[in-house]
Parts: structure tokens; C-alpha cells; sequence
């Protein structure tokens, strides 16, 4: 496997026409604090894992004079939120930390809130606002089974955590003690994130970009996978960056889909994703249409990528729609309509 990725993404602006869409549909709102307060630190400290391992994430101290400000406003953006932005729950809340993460493109800041009267905690991600990621938010709310709750205000952008094993830590830690039932139900639900990200460009899924979250059933644990990076939302130009299976981190994964996977059972669970997103994209078609449009309106990658996607697509495809496709947003769009043309449920019996 071939490293897919080396150079580091731009950050791209916001658009008018991107704001009023997330003004119209409430991901837009007045917050007390921005991304750039946060950068005011004095001091830090690295913030090692429990194997004593550096995280890359180090803990943020500020001057007694920003500090109260800083935390208040911080409870505030806790509100807003999770609550319905009023000072009710402020006496209740209490931040424990403030970790700056020095590795990746949105450069985070995580705070840690934690509720004084049952010790529950829960952290918040505070980061700069970079349109390709707003899509990338906004799609996988739309079109994967997990709802995202976010907010952005001028450059900061504010995401809710989620939760769920990191997906690197669970290839390492868990994944040899899995009984070979949960093994095959990884191997499936793999298949139908790749083909998920893939659908739907999403690219640079790295073990260290999604989670593993286990639900307990009344008789097995289910397991699925979650995106949590979304800065490679439609912007690279090799198409195999949007299949993580082409991504070296993920090789025992692959491998595990290879053991124990019959060739009709991966292509029985890629159909099965493909109808599925092709009812999520009809169903949510209004907004989906509106953020399309957006996207059509918007530059999100550079030329040279966006012509060696779409002819790799319109090869594999032979949809003629790639071909013609002038910018990400169009590639995309095609990608979604090729879908629902070619996958959207077809069955007799529903009118």
C-alpha cells in the first residue's frame, strides 16, 4: 500500500452563500468566544495516554486575568451547545482542561466540562472554521446514520465529541480478542464504511480519523464505525484516498474482510450501503440540494485534483455527468445522483 497522502491541506473560508445556509438550517449563532481567544495560552504541558505514550495534545494554561473570562465563556458555548444557551446551568459546570492539539490541519482545542453535581463530563472541540470540513460535517448528517451537532461563527467552528473507541487504538488493543462472530460483523460493517466515505468523498479515513463504538444488544455487541475528521471532505484528486482501504493504517481490517468474508457477502453489503444512501439523499433531498448548491458555488480543491477525480470516475462509472463536472461540488453531485439512479429502492410493492 502506497502512501496516499503527503502534502497538508489549505484551510478554505467560509462563502456568503455557505453562511446563509447554516443560518437558515440553525448552524449559526452568536458565541462569546472565538478560536483565536484560545491561542492566548501562558504555558502547557504534554498530555501523555495511559501506555505513557505522547498524545500530541498538550494542556493550556492562561493568566489569572483571561482565565475566570476564558472559562465562563466556555460554559456559555456549553449551552449553547447542548442546552438552550441560558445561564441556568452555569453555576453547575466547571472546566477541567483545555488541551491544544499541535498535529493535524484544524489545529483543536478540546475542553473538558464537567457537571459539579454528579461528576458526569462531557468535551467540546473549538477550531477554525475551514469550509471543507463544514461540508464534510453537514454531509455525514444528512447522509451517514449518525447526527452531528455543530455550530460556526465567523472563523471558529464548535463540534460536540464523539464518542467511541479510536479506531487505531482498537486495530492495536481489541481486535485479536474479538470472537470470530464480532469479527466477521468489523468485517461487514467495514465494507459498508468504505463504501460510505467513498459514495460520498469523504477521504483520509485513517484508523486515527474514526472511532469504533459497540453497542451491547439483547444477545451480542453490535459495532459500528464513525467518522470524526472531516477536513478531506471532496478534495483530493487520487480516488483511492476515499476508499480506506487503500490507506495503510487500515490493513488489518483489510485483512480481516478477506478472511472472513465470502467475495458475494462484500458486494451484498456495498449494494446494501449504496440503497441506503440513496434513501437518505432522497428523503433529505430539499437540503441536500441547497448544500450542493453551495458546493457548486465554492472552491474546495485545486484544479489539478479535480480533473484527475473526475476522469478516474467517469472511467469506472461511464457516467458521462463526471466527465462534464467543472468543480468538486459537481463531482460530488454526480457521484450522489449516479447512486440514486442506479441503487434507490425499486421495490414493486411500495407506491
Amino acid at each position: 500500500m502506497q502512501k496516499l497522502i503527503s502534502k497538508k491541506k489549505p484551510t478554505y473560508p467560509v462563502t456568503d452563500s455557505l453562511s446563509e445556509y447554516l443560518t437558515k438550517y440553525a448552524r449559526t449563532i452568536k458565541i462569546p468566544i472565538y478560536y483565536d481567544d484560545l491561542l492566548r495560552y501562558q504555558g502547557s504541558v504534554t498530555v501523555y495516554d495511559k501506555h505513557g505514550n505522547d498524545t500530541l495534545w498538550i494542556q493550556v494554561y492562561y493568566s489569572e486575568t483571561e482565565r475566570d473570562e476564558i472559562e465562563l465563556s466556555l460554559k456559555q458555548v456549553y449551552s449553547i451547545l447542548h442546552s438552550d444557551g441560558s445561564n441556568a446551568l452555569l453555576p453547575y459546570l466547571n472546566i477541567d482542561s483545555i488541551d491544544y492539539c499541535t498535529f493535524g490541519n484544524s489545529k483543536p482545542f478540546r475542553i473538558k466540562v464537567r457537571n459539579i453535581l454528579n461528576d458526569n463530563y462531557i468535551f467540546l472541540y473549538i477550531k477554525k472554521a475551514d469550509a471543507s470540513r463544514i461540508y464534510g460535517l453537514e454531509l455525514e448528517h444528512l447522509l451517514s446514520p449518525n447526527h452531528i451537532n455543530f455550530l460556526v461563527h465567523g472563523n471558529t467552528l464548535i463540534e460536540e465529541h464523539i464518542s467511541g473507541i479510536p479506531g487505531d487504538d482498537f486495530i492495536t488493543h481489541h481486535l485479536a480478542k474479538c470472537s470470530d462472530q464480532d469479527k466477521k460483523e468489523i468485517a461487514k460493517e467495514f465494507v459498508k464504511f468504505n463504501e460510505r466515505c467513498f459514495v460520498r468523498l469523504l477521504g483520509d479515513m485513517r484508523s486515527y480519523n474514526y472511532v469504533m463504538v459497540l453497542t451491547n444488544d439483547f444477545d451480542r455487541i453490535q459495532y459500528r464505525i464513525r467518522a470524526i475528521d472531516f477536513d478531506q471532505q471532496s478534495y483530493e484528486g487520487n480516488q483511492k484516498v476515499y476508499k480506506p482501504q487503500f490507506l495503510i493504517e487500515n490493513i488489518e481490517l483489510v485483512k480481516l474482510v478477506s478472511n472472513v468474508l465470502e467475495d458475494a457477502s462484500v458486494e451484498q453489503y456495498k449494494r446494501e450501503e449504496r440503497s441506503l444512501l440513496a434513501k437518505r439523499a432522497t428523503s433529505e433531498n430539499n437540503r441536500l440540494q441547497e448544500l450542493m448548491y453551495c458546493m457548486r458555488e465554492d472552491r474546495v480543491s485545486k484544479p489539478e485534483k479535480i480533473v484527475q477525480l473526475k476522469k478516474a470516475l467517469h472511467i469506472m462509472t461511464g457516467d458521462i455527468n463526471f466527465k462534464k463536472s467543472k468543480n468538486m461540488g459537481e463531482i460530488l453531485e454526480s457521484a450522489l445522483d449516479y447512486v440514486i439512479r442506479n441503487y434507490k429502492n425499486e421495490n414493486p410493492f411500495l407506491k
